[in-house]
């Protein structure tokens, strides 16, 4: 049985090492800023639309380095599947080259997300300018089936609507400013993580090693093909059911991969220097 164990050759390579220790220090920091001066430090260096007044050109590598201030398991998650699964590859490649390749599948995984994000804002600006232009209880469910605005609301989504049936003056002003406040909400959000990076290692190792056993929970041994494909078509059925808080960045994900594997496949066409 081939058996994969991580670090089986340098247990923390360097490039590795640095990036954990740089990760966690940022997050420390963004931990540090927000509780005591509530400064959200994903303002300037997140990644935003570039539609947005908060974007800018810097935040496609920045944003690779923050992460959930108050989630934990977001950091700690992503900074040991780097470690578990590019351990190897930065064994196989040398420093150089595995900090190129990281760096180029989190840029793939913030462009990919980028492209659905114009997409989504255009769609959104879309319904939301039809139910501005006229605010109608038609117009408002429309958009609200659309894009699931209620999902964020204080108040009682059902009782605006039926509000809005009614013509209620008070309910088409409070509708109105909801959705100017909701459309430009949805374009000032930014995007935080090294996860686009981190599925881009997974899926090189997923790539070269496909035949290495993981071990899942410690408890069973299953190849890292199919724990690979198995990630890959739940990050594509996320993506695609789009569910109503899910605040996770499916496509970025699903771009890192892609990145990778262009990658990979430009590099393994010159096998005399990919190894």
């Amino acid at each position: 049985m081939n058996e994969y164990r991580p670090g089986r050759f340098q247990y923390l390579p360097l490039v590795i090492k640095n990036l954990m220790i740089i990760n966690g220090l940022v997050w420390l920091v963004q931990i540090t800023l927000l509780n005591r001066f509530g400064y959200d430090l994903s303002r300037p260096l997140g990644l935003h639309y570039w539609g947005s007044e908060l974007f800018r050109p810097h935040q496609f590598v920045t944003h690779l380095f923050l992460h959930d201030p108050k989630n934990i398991t977001h950091v700690l998650f992503n900074m040991f599947t780097l470690w578990m699964f590019g351990a190897t590859l930065e064994n196989l490649w040398g420093p150089k080259r595995f900090l190129i390749f990281y760096l180029v599948c989190g840029l793939g995984a913030a462009l990919c997300h980028m492209g659905v994000l114009t997409y989504e804002n255009i769609n959104l600006t879309k319904y939301a300018q039809a139910f501005l232009n006229d605010p109608t209880y038609t117009n408002f469910a429309r958009l609200d089936n659309k894009f699931d605005i209620g999902s964020s609301s204080s108040f009682s989504m059902e009782s605006l609507k039926t509000a809005l049936q009614y013509n209620n003056p008070q309910a088409v002003d409070i509708a109105v400013a909801y959705v100017r406040e909701y459309v430009l909400e949805y374009r000032n959000t930014a995007t935080i993580g090294a996860s686009g990076a981190v599925y881009g290692i997974l899926f090189a190792f997923g790539y070269l090693f496909p035949n290495a056993y993981l071990y899942l929970y410690f408890l069973f041994p299953i190849k890292a093909k199919y724990v690979v494909a198995f990630l890959i078509l739940a990050e594509l059925w996320s993506g695609i059911q789009n569910s109503a808080g899910d605040n996770v960045a499916h496509f970025a994900h699903l771009g890192g991969a892609l990145f990778a594997y262009l990658l990979l496949r430009g590099w393994t066409k010159r096998r005399s220097d990919f190894y």
